[in-house]
């Protein structure tokens, strides 16, 4: 197994793992709205039950096969392992961290969350194995000569309303993480890009 498999499969489980955790955090500190995706999964939790790591899988598996059919291709194995691996993480840390009512910590459960969910996502996308599910929508979307940040707001707009209509927490927190995990995610991402390259010892393309 060579230095460059180990070092990018392992910053990109870890990444996700990470992730997860992050997301689950904001997720039990729902009380000020989550994460645009999250509101939607939140939702159909409501409406339906099962669970809320499911329908990140069942959602990301849907999305999966519609990108892949319009765009004739497989998705690379990553993607396939993301939409599985962090709805599985969900599941679990939704079930390890205590749950809580009160608002202090609540808000002190969103906060964190924020950023662990930055970091790992930084640092799931420095390893450079392949896009997740959601983020394929995004690319569809910039493809027809829309900028990517537009891509990402169509995209979450929808998720959002969607959610909201599934009785999905949406609040000033929901805005926060649409508007502003990048500007934690863009400087870890560069962070450690530039780790792993300097460990593997070639670029990361």
């Amino acid at each position: 197994m060579s230095k460059k498999f180990k070092w990018q499969w392992g910053s990109f489980f870890v990444g996700m793992m990470i992730m997860a955790l992050g997301i689950t955090m904001t997720i039990k500190g729902n009380v000020v709205g989550t994460a645009p995706w999250d509101v939607f999964h939140i939702g159909l939790y409501k409406q339906i039950g099962l669970t809320i790591g499911s329908w990140s899988i069942l959602t990301g598996l849907t999305i999966i096969i519609g990108t892949s059919i319009y765009l004739k291709r497989i998705p690379k194995l990553a993607t396939f392992l993301n939409m599985l691996f962090i709805g599985s993480f969900i599941d679990l840390f939704n079930w390890l961290l205590p749950e809580t009512s009160i608002f202090i910590l609540e808000l002190t459960y969103f906060t964190a969350g924020f950023f662990v969910m930055s970091i790992g996502c930084a640092l799931y996308i420095a390893a450079s194995l392949g896009e997740g599910p959601r983020d394929t929508i995004m690319m569809i979307i910039a493809s027809k000569g829309y900028s990517v940040k537009t891509g990402r707001l169509v995209m979450e707009v929808f998720a959002t309303g969607a959610g909201w209509l599934l009785g999905g927490p949406v609040g000033f927190g929901t805005v926060i993480l649409a508007l502003g995990t990048g500007y934690v995610i863009q400087p870890s991402l560069f962070f450690f890009k530039r780790k792993l390259e300097e460990i593997i010892g070639e670029p990361l393309t």
